[in-house]
């Protein structure tokens, strides 16, 4: 086997085992702190990747919860007529997997006189998919009940905010194509009323959604807000694959023209997922510095070795061990150092990562991050491509040691003390 002198030596420095001198206990400690370092960095860039890419993948399965990858209304702030024909035809595309018809509205709610909130009433067949995987109270079909008051599925903090709960009435105002109340009164308005009562209750933990959307079936939204029975504030489009919500935007608008507007999930919510990308930039940037400062922490204990053991490196000189051979003990000794360092850095991930799914260590406020506990998603890829990065940095950290340990002349490193 090729080298095995080599490493024969290297794993003899790496566990202090080749002599007795008083520092021989401090640089084991030394070398212990090199490779603890590259751990820490490895498990710490891991992680921050892990749950950045979880943060990501949640934000975007809660935004779709409330929209769709692709959203088709009308530019000119008016309802979409025809939807039928429409629905139909976008239904044809191969990349749409579901479409769905909605109508949305800013009303008023009221429970009582004092408890009175604005909100935005989304009419549809049936509620998202997300949304009853998220109900915490109640039902997320909208029955009417027993006094005929339609069903209204509400988010938790609405509910916080009016003191509601499953089956207490509430009323909600619209103001779109109001009523005058005639000559006697000129300039005000007759709005639309319509007791509901609270059917469910869901929480995603979207504080700034759970307050403002209130769901309903799409004919009573409708009749409140004045629609055509063929009209929709706009389609909502799920795809196979999200990925191509861009090119089905562009084709869309290519086909149908002005007034259609077609609008990708990333558009509609740029804010949120400009958030993200942010995150994903700057985050393991910093972590991975770390990593840096780790690996070439190498440089400094390597350093210490060659001057603890510069007369074992003048004996084997002097004995014909060439240059070339004493460079490779030391890169070996690096690359061990690196390859100790990744092993546990990867494995304390994987038990951290496990630990944070089972038993949520990491909380976090919903108003600011949108969820309760910071979220992981795993994947090899990244413990590949940190394995290799880190060991790269290792090895070429360990170069310049190993160089000036060649270029030691045997007499001199014979008689050093």
């Amino acid at each position: 086997m090729p080298h095995r002198f080599e490493r024969f030596m290297a794993h003899r420095y790496l566990r202090g085992s080749d002599g007795v001198r008083a520092g021989s206990g401090f640089l084991r400690f030394v070398m212990y702190v090199a490779i603890g370092g590259v751990a820490l960095g490895v498990a710490a860039l891991l992680l921050a990747l892990s749950i950045v890419r979880g943060f990501s993948r949640e934000i975007e399965a809660k935004i779709v919860g409330f929209g769709a990858h692709v959203q088709v209304e009308n530019m000119q702030d008016a309802p979409l007529g025809q939807a039928n024909v429409l629905m139909y035809e976008l239904a044809q595309f191969p990349e749409v997997a579901h479409v769905a018809p909605v109508v949305t509205e800013f009303a008023l709610i009221r429970r009582s006189a004092t408890d009175i909130d604005g909100v935005a009433v989304w009419g549809t067949d049936q509620m998202p998919a997300y949304l009853t995987d998220h109900l915490v109270a109640g039902s997320y079909r909208f029955d009417p009940d027993e006094q005929g008051r339609q069903g209204l599925v509400i988010g938790r903090t609405l509910a916080d905010l009016l003191g509601v709960s499953v089956g207490d009435r509430l009323t909600v105002f619209s103001m779109r194509h109001a009523d005058g109340f005639g000559p006697s009164s000129p300039g005000l308005m007759r709005p639309r009323v319509k007791a509901f009562h609270v059917a469910g209750i869901y929480e995603t933990s979207l504080s700034n959604f759970d307050e403002i959307y209130a769901f309903t079936d799409i004919r009573t939204a409708r009749a409140l807000f004045d629609y055509a029975p063929t009209e929709v504030s706009r389609l909502d489009l799920t795809l196979h694959d999200v990925s191509q919500a861009d090119s089905v935007a562009v084709r869309i608008e290519d086909r149908y023209g002005f007034p259609v507007m077609a609008r990708t999930i990333y558009q509609v919510y740029s804010g949120l997922f400009a958030w993200v990308r942010l995150q994903q930039g700057i985050i393991p940037l910093i972590i991975g510095i770390i990593i840096l400062v780790a690996a070439f922490n190498i440089v400094g204990t390597l350093l210490m070795i060659i001057l603890e053991h510069t007369q074992s490196i003048g004996i084997l000189a002097s004995m014909g061990a060439p240059a070339h051979m004493l460079r490779r003990i030391y890169l070996y000794l690096g690359l061990l150092v690196g390859v100790i360092g990744i092993g546990i850095g990867e494995a304390l991930a994987l038990v951290l990562a496990w630990l944070q799914l089972e038993f949520a260590l990491i909380p976090l406020p919903a108003e600011a991050y949108y969820m309760s506990t910071a979220p992981v998603a795993l994947n090899p890829l990244d413990f590949i491509i940190v394995a290799l990065v880190t060991l790269l940095l290792c090895v070429g950290a360990s170069y310049l040691p190993a160089r000036a340990a060649a270029r030691i002349p045997p007499i001199r490193a014979i008689h050093f003390r």
